[in-house]
């Protein structure tokens, strides 16, 4: 591998010949190599977002030359579109502000615009790392404002879209199952009859108020720390600064940032961050519970439930022929199980917020923006793959209905409670259904009974 040379505080050392970073992130690299995890591309887009948006404030505000401003912006560009994922070496188990990731940054803008401007890659000349590229900023307020900015992008054009897909084709399904009638079940016990559509309006119920619960979180990750430089205080920033860079960050996204209303919160908590995470844990507890109910209905297909039919995706057993697993609803279980973890690791994250400034920013941003791809892609998948495709299997919901002794409960405006009463014993006692027993004892005739079935279905 061929190297140069480059030097920092530390001295002289060798960085790959290929590298836009320079010698701070590589001895960040070398001596912290413990996971082999690396930060999300939304998160290192969010850092090519906010350095590219300073470069044009800090022009604006006559702190920069044109010449610089144009390359850092060029440079920082390309990082925001993906360009130079690749240039972003550092594990995520580093220094806890993410001090050494926001270097990376700089150093790879740093690098990018000295070659945009010399022919050269790397190095602190014309522009430096420190001085023009982290210009008006500090890791203690970037690293927290690209966890919000990229947690926020990601859940709006991401995540919700997902959910809303799978909200309407639950209740799609909804309203294709409408008048089918099927028993309820409490304690997994026979409870009174429902709808299957009622079901899985419940479903779609579910997946909508997820949807709302992170909206809500939008309003509180739309405070950004930018501004706030080391502690909060705004030192060595320029008043306009913030204002000016997050005004020209909404224009790129669209969006309704705004500098935060209090800084010393914004840098020293990381609440913001733990509330849409616990939304996330919220969603993932949702789509374990639909997920859950829909293999259920679904097993079979003799001696199962069998209420619903999932569509087959792959043989489910290596040993037993014929057998096919409800592959995607497991799938979104164990999805939900891992943003369940993550929501512990980020609670206890956001406990570590030591005076002025939260010192496990970067574990928080790694364990949210996977909890909300993760969620993304099991809700595309639980909507494209399983309930698109389910149908109902009505002969098993309407025999059992009419074998659950919950159907009594049902007969008593009809032939009193004692009857009723009756009725469900000696069905359980001889292993009878509750018409075999209401037409025995002649308590109604066949033609009432089926008016009586057809009038649990809702109107």
């Amino acid at each position: 591998m061929k190297t140069r040379k480059e030097e920092d505080s530390l001295g002289t050392i060798l960085v790959p010949e290929n590298a836009y970073y320079g010698a701070q992130t590589q001895r960040a690299s070398e001596n912290f190599p413990i996971s082999g995890l690396r930060f999300p591309s939304p998160f290192i887009n969010a850092l090519g977002l906010i350095k590219q948006c300073a470069a044009v404030t800090n022009l604006q505000l006559g702190l920069l030359d044109r010449e610089r401003a144009e390359a850092i912006g060029q440079a920082a560009r390309e990082v925001l579109d993906g360009k130079l994922d690749d240039q972003f070496v550092l594990d995520i188990f580093q220094t806890g502000s993410g001090t050494s990731t926001n270097m990376n940054a700089n150093e790879v803008i740093a690098g990018r615009a000295n070659e945009i401007l010399t022919g050269r890659k790397g190095g602190k000349s014309p522009v430096h790392p420190n001085d023009h590229v982290n210009l008006g900023q500090s890791s203690n307020d970037v690293i927290p404002s690209a966890i919000h900015i990229a947690a926020l992008l990601e859940i709006r054009n991401s995540l919700i879209p997902s959910l809303d897909g799978l909200r309407e084709a639950l209740q799609e399904k909804a309203r294709e199952f409408e008048g089918i009638i099927k028993i309820g079940r409490t304690h997994l016990q026979d409870a009174v009859p429902i709808t299957l559509g009622q079901e899985f309006s419940g479903y779609s119920r579910q997946v909508e108020l997820a949807i709302e619960r992170l909206r809500s979180a939008e309003q509180r990750l739309a405070e950004l720390a930018l501004g706030g430089t080391a502690v909060g205080t705004g030192l060595n920033a320029h008043p306009k600064f913030a204002a000016h860079a997050i005004h020209l960050i909404n224009q790129e996204t669209h969006c309704s940032f705004r500098e935060a209303t209090n800084h010393f919160e914004a840098q020293a908590a990381q609440d913001a961050s733990v509330e849409t995470s616990g939304a996330l844990k919220t969603a993932a507890v949702s789509l374990s519970k639909i997920a859950n109910d829909i293999r259920w209905l679904a097993s079979g297909p003799r001696c199962g439930l069998g209420e619903i039919n999932l569509p087959s995706l792959q043989p489910g057993s290596s040993i037993m022929p014929g057998k096919v697993n409800p592959v995607i609803p497991e799938a979104a279980i164990q999805v939900a199980a891992q943003v369940i973890g993550n929501d512990t690791v980020i609670a206890v994250a956001g406990q570590g917020g030591y005076f002025e400034l939260n010192l496990m920013l970067p574990i928080i941003a790694y364990n949210l923006l996977q909890s909300i791809r993760l969620l993304t892609s099991a809700a595309s998948l639980l909507m494209e793959k399983c309930v698109s495709g389910i149908t109902a299997n009505e002969k098993k919901c309407a025999a059992n209905v009419e074998r659950s002794l919950a159907l009594s409960t049902f007969l008593v405006p009809k032939i009193g409670y004692d009857k009723a009463s009756e009725v469900a014993k000696e069905a359980h006692v001889k292993e009878k259904t509750i018409r075999e027993i209401v037409l025995e004892k002649k308590f109604m005739s066949e033609e009432d009974f089926d008016n009586f079935l057809d009038d649990l279905r809702p109107s």
